[in-house]
């Protein structure tokens, strides 16, 4: 078998991403026949080489698993949680394989959640945040006006996680539904946590609600708490969607 980067190897193992696996491989937690191993750079063959992980020997790489899940509000799109609250790992209890989230919906959102074991995907997806669109229902709290609705649409200033001030992309706003608390349909080409209530907040409105209802080529099409797995077609739309 060809020689394959560390890193690639160690992901496809469904072990982590392959960004936790850099981490692993630069602060010399991996081995290979013997020897630690700190270069990015550096490559293994995974069926003739003894890698080593934590100590642990790697194992081949696992059937890949991808899932579409419809993430209800009051679950933490994470692993585990500090706080002991439910997360999005109770609603796929029985999958073979250990799958992680790609990216993450907060804990007072909805919709469409991709999870795999998948780590070169995964590091993929996120990594093209600003190429796959992502679309969302978006309910707010009165009614913005034209104008506020036009510097959405060209990019507005808002606050990062770290206290930055960073420019949003140009992102795609059409109303919904026309009410007292109206619904828009808002497509994103980047995905910044919380972006879309930051962005809203930035021209004077509050978001009551938020559900993904599409990831790249993926529609949302399970009840609130279900999920399925990607059909093999559907897994190469959205491996094409990230090397666009």
């Amino acid at each position: 078998m060809p020689l394959e980067r560390l890193q690639k190897i160690i992901a496809a193992a469904g072990i982590a991403s392959r960004r936790k696996a850099e981490e692993w491989i630069t602060s010399g937690h991996v081995q290979v026949n013997g020897q630690t191993v700190t270069e990015l750079g550096s490559k293994a063959d995974r069926e003739t080489d003894h890698i080593r992980v934590n100590g642990k020997l790697l194992q081949g790489a696992q059937r890949h698993v991808y899932l579409l899940l419809n993430k209800p509000k009051g679950f933490v799109t994470t692993v585990s949680d500090p706080e002991k609250r439910p997360t999005v790992m109770d609603l796929v209890r029985g999958v073979k394989g250990r799958v992680y989230p790609i990216g993450r919906l907060d804990y007072a959102s909805e919709g469409l959640l991709l999870l795999t074991n998948d780590g070169d995907l995964a590091h993929r997806l996120m990594k093209a945040a600003s190429h796959v669109p992502k679309t969302y229902l978006v309910k707010v709290a009165g009614s913005p006006k034209e104008e506020a609705i036009a510097k959405l649409r060209a990019g507005v200033s808002i606050a990062t996680d770290e206290g930055k001030r960073v420019r949003t992309n140009p992102a795609a706003v059409r109303i919904v539904k026309e009410a007292a608390n109206p619904w828009y349909e808002v497509t994103l080409i980047e995905g910044r946590n919380r972006q879309i209530r930051r962005m809203f907040e930035a021209v004077g409105h509050h978001v009551e609600k938020i559900k993904r209802v599409r990831y790249g080529p993926l529609t949302l099409d399970v009840a609130p708490g279900e999920f399925r797995p990607l059909t093999p077609k559907e897994v190469e739309r959205l491996k094409s969607a990230c090397t666009r």
